[in-house]
């Protein structure tokens, strides 16, 4: 299977949310159609629009965020996904390099796919982000990578900062809801 066509088969697999998740999906198909660049090829934003795997790390109705020093929000972890890798095993990648965990996918696909513009201090551009689900125990120690974050921690799904966070976490925690 080709790249582009294994792409838009993990973008297939997600049943939207709502009318903005089916909107992100249908940008994301045509981008991804259109023959443009899709991984970021030179820091810190070329192409301006790019793909992203976001793993969201959970333990029932706890999921764990990280401080993020360049976006300056609290954030499920992930990455750029690098030229001809699936954005699943820049999952695994990312997971040993910034939680120091083995990644054990709760869904074999993405849950949840959203088109961001950036925030905080990097140069502005659009991530295509698929957001994955791991299981980890709460108890579980995080030797985590503070070149990356100010720190990571463990919130209920109920008393997320949304304020200071993805603008699109909370629709996506009403999605992982149904899951638990």
């Amino acid at each position: 299977m080709g790249y582009r066509k294994a792409i838009l088969e993990e973008i297939k697999s997600i049943q939207a949310l709502d009318s903005l998740e089916s909107d992100h999906i249908k940008d994301a198909q045509l981008w991804v159609n259109s023959g443009a660049e899709l991984c970021r090829i030179k820091k810190p934003a070329i192409p301006n629009k790019h793909l992203v795997s976001y793993f969201v790390v959970a333990d029932g109705e706890y999921i764990l965020l990280v401080d993020h020093k360049k976006a300056e929000l609290w954030l499920p972890s992930g990455g750029h996904v690098a030229p001809n890798e699936s954005p699943r095993k820049t999952v695994v990648r990312e997971a040993y390099e910034e939680l120091k965990i083995e990644a054990d996918f709760i869904l074999e696909h993405p849950l949840f796919l959203t088109v961001t513009e950036t925030v905080g201090n990097v140069e502005k551009h659009t991530d295509v982000s698929l957001w994955y689900v791991l299981s980890l125990g709460r108890n579980t120690k995080i030797d985590f990578d503070k070149d990356e974050f100010h720190s990571i921690r463990w919130f209920n799904i109920n008393d997320l900062p949304y304020e200071r966070s993805d603008p699109h976490l909370k629709r996506f925690i009403e999605k992982y809801s149904r899951l638990i």
